[in-house]
């Protein structure tokens, strides 16, 4: 019964950059999922990327999928930005199954993925992308994560439409949505809180892109 429901309190992990820790609400939750909607190029990889090394240097172990990028594209963006950590682990892959076996063996407390567009799984009879296999793999990202208590980012690109690829089909399945605005010609970048099970949907964050990554905009 409901009385007998002893609520357990929210863990959280302070990133200690003031603007990220009041956007999720106090810090990252642990075991949560967060979905990360942007315009390509507006700066979603480099804010995950910076996020990736605050965590891994809080002895918490990362695993940043890319389906984008090669592992020496990300380690050149991580080297400019200053990224260096023994526990941040980098995979290019884009099959679902694959991302699950190394998951499996390196057992992360963060996972990352970059991006839903491009991550598909061989047993869904559509195209990556697609409606289908969107609804597919983050379901089934839902699934790990919250099976195996990791925290988990998910990159997805926002079409011409201005929608995240596959409509609405991931908002429903996440803890948290967060959108990155601004324009690529400018500096400045606002993140956006749409939905948080764990916090305020009311609060957004300013940074300004600069040549080693993003910066917190306090004023």
């Amino acid at each position: 019964t409901l009385k007998e429901v002893d609520p357990k309190e929210v863990q959280r992990i302070q990133t200690n950059v003031q603007e990220l820790d009041r956007l999720f609400g106090g810090g990252v939750t642990l075991a949560s999922l967060t979905l990360i909607g942007g315009d390509p190029g507006i700066g979603k990889s480099t804010l995950l990327l910076q996020l990736s090394n605050i965590l891994a240097k809080k002895t918490l172990k990362v695993l940043y999928v890319s389906g984008e990028e090669s592992v020496d594209q990300i380690a050149m963006r991580a080297k400019r930005l200053n990224v260096d950590s023994e526990t941040l682990f980098l995979l290019a892959e884009t099959n679902y199954n694959q991302i699950v076996t190394h998951v499996q063996t390196l057992n992360p407390d963060v996972l990352i993925i970059d991006s839903i567009q491009v991550i598909y799984k061989t047993d869904v009879a559509s195209s990556p992308g697609s409606p289908t296999q969107i609804r597919e793999t983050a379901s089934d990202l839902m699934h790990l994560s919250k099976g195996r208590g990791m925290t988990t980012f998910i990159i997805g690109h926002v079409t011409k439409g201005g929608e995240i690829a596959g409509p609405k089909l991931l908002e429903h399945l996440v803890d948290t949505v967060l959108y990155f605005e601004g324009d690529k010609q400018q500096n400045l970048r606002i993140i956006r809180v749409v939905k948080n099970r764990f916090g305020p949907t009311d609060e957004i964050a300013v940074f300004q892109m600069q040549a080693t990554g993003l910066s917190q905009v306090p004023n």
